[in-house]
């Protein structure tokens, strides 16, 4: 029921009170934002006036924005990676943030393998719990009585471990969810989860999983909204389901709880909810055991409003199959947000995955765009490149993102393309684009075009003693498996026939590839397990020269064709796939541990 508020926001009819101080402060925020980008860059460049990095560019206490653009250059992570290493290894001093580190974000990109260690300190946790505090607000314009049930969500802890230094270093949600934030929230009706504290903070995957279905499914008359923080984790929720719902089945028939759930404080709580319910146990059996899943998430969860999960950039190859198993409802992308820094909201969570929008919330940090033709150019430190400001970026152009935060980066470039679509009052509104560099992504992992060639590169050479070499490949990210997996076509030039390498040495070549792989993509496969065994697919000799054809035939250049080292687009899949020769799979799980290597 809206509200006659004199906080009523040009937005909409707030739901209530709450909802329209959170709307009120975004219409502040964005009909300003130009003065409130300016006063976050002074605010950190005060503080951080006497820090070791800002120090080496001889600002002279200045928090000018001219005076930053004109001696502060633009950097990479790997600008700054001797000071992250120092602050990692124990240095306490104020190298780049005058406010302790407090802990470490692991970011889903890599640097030399290894996830990249983002600096953090505590009073961020504030800052992003201001922005997930805008989110029901909005929906609530858009979806009505949001509480008078529950919402369903997919939520899971990963492994965090600790640097030389003794400060922990883990994904930006475990943080958040292990915060007193998260955990001693305020009630609030309009954000009641089905999933208890202790199943989500639960670092078993099975444990934490099983029984957050199970709880999903005793309440599934008022479950709302279902939702994951990415596509692929609610698919995974789905395939669960399919590989475990007989003994979901019998748990809420007996009342009793699984024996496979060991951890002491997620069985006292479930143990507290689990109740005998055969009617129950009939329904999921029977929906269960059908062939056919279309439609299966409003099958058991009828009152489903929407999906709450991301399916922008790499997971939009996700769409076809979310929309097989929830019946075509709608999918809102609410946030946009990275380990380095929460950068804003979708104003319109209802808009269609390939329309969705994220405005940028001002308050947040200090944003500037590089226009994307500029930045495929190498930056040179001493003339640093024209970026513009927030807002400054013309609509229909794309530009890579470049941060400043509070906690210590500095004109930081975080890798995404994002095109303006528009502005909401004097805050620009972004379509992700993508990452850059990146040519594989499953889930959160991330692999580029020199990360693949190395990989080929260190599998090929198992094939050397067979006289066998790989002529050409190209990869794919196939997603019609729960979990998705990577698949690599190769054409093979064997000198000689008699001695071609067999199927369990092809096999080998597969997990000769994913040890090759960054650690995101490990822990994928071996903690996360949310991505599924590598598969090399032979193709006939030929292929590639077909391939080239048939680019040409869409005219491409003869002259300036190259393999393209990914494909996803339809046609060439199935031109690929049928001249496949045969298939073989990674026998065993990669190496892969949470300890960083030194």
């Amino acid at each position: 029921m809206a509200v006659d508020s004199p906080l009523s926001s040009a937005l909409g009819p707030p739901a209530c009170e709450k909802d329209a101080k959170a709307l009120q402060f975004i219409e502040e925020m964005t009909r300003n934002a130009d003065s409130v980008q300016e006063n976050v860059l002074a605010e950190i460049l005060s503080r951080n006036a006497k820090t070791e990095y800002l120090q080496r560019f001889k600002l002279g206490g200045s928090t000018q924005r001219s005076t930053f653009k004109s001696k502060v250059p633009v950097i990479t992570y790997e600008d700054i990676q001797p000071e992250i290493q120092r602050i990692a290894n124990g240095n306490r001093s104020a190298i780049l943030s005058a406010h302790p580190i407090s802990e470490f974000l692991t970011s889903s990109g890599t640097s030399a393998g290894e996830r990249k260690l983002m600096p953090t300190i505590q009073e961020e946790l504030d800052r992003r719990q201001q922005l997930y505090s805008l989110l029901m607000p909005v929906m609530n314009l858009y979806v009505r009585d949001l509480d008078k049930g529950k919402g369903l969500y997919f939520l899971f802890v990963k492994s965090e471990t600790k640097t030389p230094g003794g400060l922990l270093a883990r994904p930006v949600l475990t943080s958040y969810y292990k915060s007193d934030h998260f955990k001693t929230r305020p009630y609030d009706p309009y954000n009641v989860y089905t999933s208890p504290n202790e199943s989500i903070l639960c670092p078993d995957s099975f444990q934490s999983m099983y029984t957050q279905m199970l709880c999903g499914l005793y309440d599934r008359e008022v479950v709302l909204r279902v939702g994951a923080v990415f596509a692929s984790g609610l698919l995974r929720a789905i395939r669960f389901l399919q590989m475990n719902w007989p003994q979901l089945a019998h748990d809420i028939r007996t009342g009793s709880l699984n024996p496979k759930i060991t951890d002491p404080s997620v069985r006292q709580c479930i143990d507290q909810i689990v109740r005998p319910d055969p009617e129950l146990a009939d329904f999921v059996e029977a929906e269960c055991s059908k062939e056919n899943w279309e439609g299966i998430i409003t099958r058991i969860w009828p009152n489903t409003k929407y999906l709450d999960v991301i399916v922008t950039g790499a997971m939009a190859q996700y769409i076809p199959t979310l929309t097989h198993y929830s019946g075509g409802l709608p999918m809102a992308c609410t946030m946009y947000a990275s380990s380095e820094c929460y950068f804003g909201l979708n104003l319109n969570p209802m808009s269609k995955p390939a329309e969705v929008s994220y405005t940028i919330m001002p308050n947040m940090a200090y944003f500037e765009f590089l226009p994307y033709e500029q930045s495929s150019s190498e930056l040179i430190h001493d003339s640093p490149p024209r970026l513009v400001d927030l807002v400054d970026v013309e609509v229909g152009k794309e530009y890579e993102l470049v941060i400043t935060t509070y906690s210590g980066l500095h004109r930081y470039r975080v890798g995404d393309i994002l095109r303006v679509t528009g502005f909401h009052n004097s805050a620009p509104q972004f379509h992700f684009v993508r990452r850059k560099n990146v040519l594989l992504s499953i889930d959160s992992d991330k692999t580029d075009e020199a990360e693949l060639q190395k990989a080929v590169e260190n599998a090929s050479e198992l094939l050397t003693e067979f006289n066998t070499s790989v002529v050409e490949y190209t990869s794919y990210a196939d997603t019609k498996t729960i979990p998705g997996h990577y698949v690599i076509y190769w054409e093979l030039l064997a000198k000689d026939s008699a001695n071609s390498p067999s199927e369990e040495v092809l096999n080998r070549c597969c997990l000769a590839m994913e040890e090759s792989l960054n650690s995101v993509y490990r822990q994928g496969r071996v903690s996360d397990k949310s991505i599924g065994p590598l598969e090399i697919r032979v193709v006939k000799s030929g292929t590639f020269e077909e391939l080239m054809d048939y680019a040409i035939s869409r005219g491409a250049s003869i002259n300036q064709y190259k393999v393209p080292r990914c494909v996803n687009f339809t046609p060439i899949v199935e031109l690929l796939d049928s001249r496949v020769l045969s298939a073989h799979f990674s026998p065993a799980l990669p190496h892969w541990t949470s300890k960083r290597r030194r």
